[in-house]
């Protein structure tokens, strides 16, 4: 299938890379299917786009890359609404913050997306009772 999206150019996928986020993401609530790609621009970072609305597509980055030690612990019935039975299923991406001014670029770690890469499934968690920022600089000043 293709896809012409507003900022991404056009995108060739199958049905099999379609993820379903069945409660949305807040915000975008009413839009559940989207696929994710590498951004043309840089290697670190991905494109969460819909195949519902063209004009929306989320800059996304892996938390690993941010942070080597990223972890948190997924509720049991998360786990279970998600249909995952081991770590090998998870993939882990967190939302960026894009801004003019590169020490302005953050990620959210308080609310990363989980999505089970085998069933294609997926959805935005906010951590409890966790220090992860919800904007977390992803370049550091002068750098």
């Amino acid at each position: 299938m293709e896809l012409k999206t507003k900022y991404h150019g056009v995108r060739h996928y199958d049905e099999k890379d379609i993820i379903t986020f069945k409660k949305g993401i807040p915000g975008l609530e009413n839009l559940k299917k989207y696929i994710i790609f590498p951004a043309e621009e840089n290697e670190m970072f991905y494109i969460l786009q819909s195949i519902e609305d063209l004009a929306i597509g989320l800059i996304l980055v892996s938390p690993f890359n941010v942070l080597r030690d990223y972890e948190f612990k997924l509720d049991e019935n998360k786990g279970k609404d998600l249909g995952i039975s081991s770590h090998e299923d998870i993939l882990i991406m967190n939302t960026v913050t894009l801004s003019s001014k590169i020490e302005s670029i953050t990620a959210n770690l308080k609310a990363p997306l989980v999505i089970n890469i085998n069933k294609k499934i997926g959805e935005q968690i906010i951590l409890d009772n966790s220090d992860y920022p919800i904007k977390y600089p992803l370049f550091e000043e002068g750098a």
